[in-house]
């Protein structure tokens, strides 16, 4: 079945990154940001690096001679990647943003129900490319969440994208608050988002699993409440919690609940 949502969404989302480059001068293209080593002008690099692997066209030849935030070999990959870019202007790295872009969508919107099912090698293992698809959404979200941070920029918190990202990254909470953080058999977690995406969420420890439920049998020894901005931030590594203390009430164990947000990172 061909993944008409997530391609709306992740085109949501490549609009949104364009219209906002659109406007800024050459000193915000190399602001910093959250990311180690990263300007805005990085960010986008970065994602033209992978709709560019995505589209099957050849990677940059070029190698970083740093390499000092890479992780790991995707990490390495995209040094070079970012690197091969950095003698560019921000305007020319825009005008090879909008070009993939317009490309990838081209190749999305045309395709049939076999490009999306084959398979492939996903950030988070084996899958299709229809599950990578949904992987970019979060990617290009989030960077673009780098970008408006740095620049001062808010915007696109509520838009699908943001939701798609957001549930997606609650996916891990279970291990951060069971195997992580450490809640005690039969004690229970709750989290609330309180905007503009909101979720209420309650997990409970039952086998030493942490599990969502709709309601636990005894009050929640912790009850933990933040934006969704400020959870997205945690959890996608850009930032520690305690920059962030003032975004978050903690009411209950408040041990236990500092452990849960100083845990809550969930990218490699």
């Amino acid at each position: 079945m061909i993944p008409t949502d997530t391609i709306d969404r992740l085109e949501q989302t490549f609009r949104s990154l364009s219209t906002l480059a659109a406007e800024l001068t050459e000193q915000q293209w190399k602001t910093p940001t959250d990311l180690p080593g990263w300007s805005v002008q990085d960010n986008l690099s970065h994602l033209i690096g992978i709709e560019r692997a995505l589209e099957g066209l050849p990677p940059t030849e070029h190698r970083a001679s740093d390499l000092s935030v890479a992780k790991n070999p995707i990490g390495v990959s995209n040094e070079h990647e970012v690197d091969a870019r950095r003698s560019l202007s921000g305007r020319e790295v825009l005008d090879e943003w909008n070009e993939i872009v317009e490309r990838r969508l081209s190749t999305l919107r045309n395709a049939g129900d076999a490009y999306f099912t084959a398979e492939t090698m996903t950030p988070t293992g084996p899958g299709t490319i229809a599950d990578f698809l949904h992987i970019r959404v979060l990617d290009c979200w989030a960077h673009e969440q780098d970008i408006r941070r740095a620049l001062d920029l808010p915007g696109s918190l509520d838009t699908p994208s943001a939701e798609l990202t957001i549930d997606r990254l609650i996916r891990t909470l279970p291990i951060v608050i069971g195997k992580r953080a450490g809640t005690p058999e039969a004690d229970a977690v709750a989290v609330e988002l309180t905007g503009p995406v909101h979720r209420s969420l309650v997990y409970e420890v039952i086998g030493s699993r942490a599990t969502l439920v709709e309601a636990p049998s005894k009050p929640a020894v912790t009850s933990i409440r933040l934006d969704s901005d400020t959870f997205t931030t945690l959890a996608l590594g850009r930032r520690q919690a305690a920059a962030l203390a003032e975004r978050i009430t903690i009411e209950g164990d408040a041990d236990l609940g500092q452990r849960v947000l100083d845990l809550l990172n969930m990218m490699i």
